[in-house]
């Protein structure tokens, strides 16, 4: 029988989340997302935000966050144990773990990651978690969209409606 990638083992359930941050090489940078449909935009972002620290954790947000996001009844159309198989095996992601509230809030405070990054649609000091990570010393940043690239495009796409 062969064994499960190696890769699996970037996959922290939530409440394990800290412990093995805390054995991650420091900083660590923290991003999160739905992460529904990974394509060229999610990629090159995702190894832009680890390229600003030693490390870089994903919290996806749950199946049940992701659908009190708005974006339609049929999303997330991957489920968020898929999700996190998949963002594992990106080689710029050192750990992956979910947050079920409307914002990663919580977990953030409870991980305390040096560097937040989220997308360039954000603006940062409007956001709670960015005067979170502030206040402990962390630093807070947006990086810009790689053009041209977005789930929900490209869910209208492979239905055949509007772009």
């Amino acid at each position: 029988m062969t064994p499960p990638p190696a890769f699996l083992d970037k996959i922290a359930a939530r409440q394990d989340a800290p412990a093995r941050m805390a054995a991650l090489p420091r900083p660590v940078v923290f991003t999160n997302g739905v992460f529904d449909v990974l394509h060229c935009g999610h990629a090159t972002y995702l190894a832009q935000a680890r390229a600003l620290g030693a490390s870089l954790v994903v919290a996806l947000n749950t199946d049940a966050s992701a659908r009190r996001l708005g974006k339609g009844p049929e999303r997330p159309l991957n489920r968020q144990e898929d999700r996190a198989v998949l963002m594992a095996a990106l080689e710029s992601v050192s750990l992956v773990t979910w947050f079920d509230e409307d914002t990663p809030l919580e977990l953030i405070t409870e991980l305390r990651p040096d560097v937040l990054v989220k997308g360039g649609d954000y603006a940062m000091d409007a956001l709670a978690e960015t005067a979170v990570v502030k206040a402990y010393g962390g630093r807070a940043l947006a990086i810009p969209f790689v053009e041209g690239y977005s789930t929900t495009s490209l869910v209208r796409k492979i239905r055949g409606g509007p772009i």
